[in-house]
């Protein structure tokens, strides 16, 4: 299906580039920063995750194969980036009454992680390569610690090992060194810390953690993606992702760790998503105005309404979310899987013409409204047949992860879909009076019946 040169806006460079692998071939290494798994994943979160769908399935139409990597933060990160305020994991573990011990936070973590991969699952995210969790990972920290130490790039402190950004001429380059005197002020923690930018790569905790050569503690969380990261994709790999909260601190730590022990360019390809907002907040836990998936179904909605609801924005828009726009995404979709329902598939050709137009606005930095507005204007193409719609949807869909292979069964009432045949009869014998009585049966009973090019589908209102 492929057509033209994928582009896409690299955080470091600041401008959109044409995607190239660093080895030139078509083997793509990419890794997601997943979650810390002390909690349930909001639906701003999970935003990341289906942008980073999107662009996998068309790096895969494009013809490369994707090696992709969402790590599983399960011990070390900090409530603040600024390596302060008592860590996730342990706050998890004090809400729930297990015990603050490492088998009590492998216990918290291994219950999210499920979680999560049962939410990418509803969201139609393809499994990726790896889920590496962090906790499987200390000696490897370790190890990656003593090389930053032995070529100086670290100092201790009474509270742990941190790394000295001093050392560095370019520390910031992804986010131009853009953080303001706030923020660094937010980052200083006691008066050994060398600098506001300085950052943990171990943090010390005489009661809980692993051993090491500097103390027990834990690993920094931001050291814990650069072994992941690496382990699974080497020191330098093609495209890293993350939400746009993670450019100033966690992602401009990652590069000065990693860089600094390898010598080498940490990511080819740094991308980011913006934020969904409700009512002007950004979704927060901090403020309480979070929204999860698994609410999203007690209201009755099909997780994949919320797949094509971020679908209708570029993944570098803020997005704010409502009801509103969500019941739009649901009738959207349904409508999609109407169509669906109503053409089984019957071996038509795929349109060309469409699958280009489609690719083409794919191609643009992943412009998912653009793509879909080709999606309706080919369902509404009055010159292609049903049979050739459904086949070039069910190619476009291998993109848009829909689901649109297995639409949802609706279990009309016989006594409804009699109804539809008789108004559809009288339809036919031009008795339109007639027609209009029993549309007014049908919608009393609490369905629809919509007329089509070669028929009628009828569907719950």
């Amino acid at each position: 299906m492929s057509k033209g040169k994928l582009h896409l806006h690299n955080t470091m460079t600041r401008s959109k580039e044409p995607f190239k692998t660093i080895s030139g071939d078509k083997d793509v290494g990419m890794y997601n920063c997943g979650p810390t798994v002390y909690n349930y994943q909001h639906i701003g979160n999970l935003r990341s995750y289906v942008f980073a769908d999107i662009l996998r399935r068309t790096l895969e139409a494009d013809g490369y194969n994707v090696k992709q990597v969402i790590n599983i933060t399960d011990v070390g990160h900090l409530v603040s980036d600024g390596d302060t305020g008592q860590d996730k994991m342990t706050k998890g573990l004090h809400r729930e009454g297990l015990p603050v011990t490492l088998d009590g936070m492998k216990q918290l973590g291994n219950k999210y992680a499920e979680v999560f991969k049962a939410d990418l699952e509803k969201l139609h995210i393809q499994k990726p390569a790896a889920f590496p969790k962090a906790s499987d990972y200390i000696k490897e920290d370790i190890a990656f610690v003593e090389i930053l130490e032995n070529k100086e790039f670290t100092y201790n402190t009474d509270d742990g090992v941190y790394f000295d950004t001093s050392k560095l001429d370019n520390y910031g380059k992804l986010s131009g060194d853009a953080v303001d005197d706030d923020e660094l002020q937010q980052r200083v923690e006691n008066n050994q810390k060398r600098n506001p930018r300085d950052f943990a790569l171990w943090k010390f905790d005489n009661k809980l953690g692993w051993d090491s050569p500097w103390g027990q503690g834990f690993p920094g969380w931001h050291i814990e993606c650069s072994v992941m990261g690496m382990q699974h994709l080497g020191e330098s790999f093609d495209i890293h992702t993350g939400g746009i909260d993670h450019i100033n601190v966690h992602h401009t730590n990652e590069i000065a760790q990693s860089e600094s022990a390898t010598g080498k360019d940490m990511a080819r390809f740094w991308l980011h998503n913006n934020f969904i907002n409700i009512e002007g907040e950004k979704i927060s836990k901090s403020i309480g105005n979070t929204v999860y998936l698994g609410d999203l179904v007690d209201q009755g909605y099909d997780p994949l309404s919320y797949r094509y609801l971020l679908l209708s924005a570029r993944y570098r828009t803020k997005m704010s979310f409502s009801w509103e726009s969500l019941d739009s995404a649901q009738n959207a979709l349904q409508r999609l899987y109407n169509f669906m329902r109503n053409h089984p598939d019957q071996g038509g050709d795929v349109v060309a013409s469409y699958c280009d137009n489609f690719m083409s606005a794919m191609h643009d930095d992943l412009n998912t409204p653009e793509a879909l507005s080709v999606v309706w204007k080919l369902l509404d193409d009055k010159d292609i047949n049903n049979a050739d719609k459904v086949s070039t949807l069910l190619e476009l869909d291998t993109i848009l992860g829909l689901g649109l292979s297995s639409p949802p069964e609706i279990n009309i009432p016989e006594t409804v879909l009699v109804l539809a045949a008789k108004r559809q009869q009288a339809r036919e014998n031009n008795d339109y009076e007639k027609a209009d009585e029993i549309r007014k049966e049908i919608t009393a009973a609490g369905y629809t019946v919509n007329d089509t090019g070669d028929g009628y589908e009828v569907i719950p209102e």
